[in-house]
């Protein structure tokens, strides 16, 4: 399938099911903590600067927010997890938002689980992987901030991630950078694959 990702924009904010679009574009959720770079993963896949806002304050990110992307798939974003300023009422609320959407979305063709290279997995990004298993959600793990370490140390990062992680090597596992877009033909790739 060849994408056009100049063609792309935000379609809409949902905070449950009956918002959802209705139609059969295939979706790729992206999951990850609220500073993990989950929108400047999304503005450097498309090749824009902001389409997602990237925010100075983490936890920005409180609805469902969909991408649509030349009309032939789309992104889907989900509200950064393991944010500490946001009320335990409000995590719960996102938490049953996020659980819907990846476990009842027919659309839903995988789930881009980011994590930073640059620290050990957090326990919600383990959970989210196990949850993820345990619905069987295809998933492909982006390790983001790569241009923050040297590439010589690389592999260590990764080997502690997957080891945390409990890493099934079935999964795709890649390395990224916002800023030298290093993964980022990977990335298309693994997501392609998976529509």
């Amino acid at each position: 399938m060849e994408i056009n990702t100049h063609n792309a924009e935000i379609l809409l904010s949902a905070a449950n099911k009956s918002h959802y679009p209705q139609d059969e574009l295939p979706e790729i959720a992206l999951a990850g903590r609220s500073n993990v770079g989950k929108s400047s993963f999304i503005n450097t896949m498309l090749n824009r600067k902001n389409l997602a806002r990237t925010s100075g304050k983490p936890g920005k990110t409180q609805l469902l927010n969909f991408f649509n992307i030349d009309d032939k798939m789309r992104f889907v974003d989900v509200p950064g997890y393991g944010y500490a300023r946001v009320s335990k009422k409000e995590r719960e609320k996102w938490g049953c938002m996020i659980e819907e959407y990846l476990t009842t979305r027919g659309n839903l063709r995988a789930v881009v689980s980011l994590v930073d290279l640059r620290h050990d997995p957090s326990a919600d990004d383990v959970q989210m992987y196990e949850f993820l298993k345990y619905y069987e959600i295809p998933v492909i793990i982006v390790a983001t901030k790569a241009d923050k370490i040297p590439r010589g140390k690389w592999n260590k990062h990764e080997s502690a991630i997957k080891k945390k992680l409990n890493f099934d090597p079935s999964d795709d596992f890649i390395l990224f950078s916002s800023v030298s877009k290093a993964g980022m033909d990977q990335a298309w790739d693994a997501i392609l694959e998976k529509l």
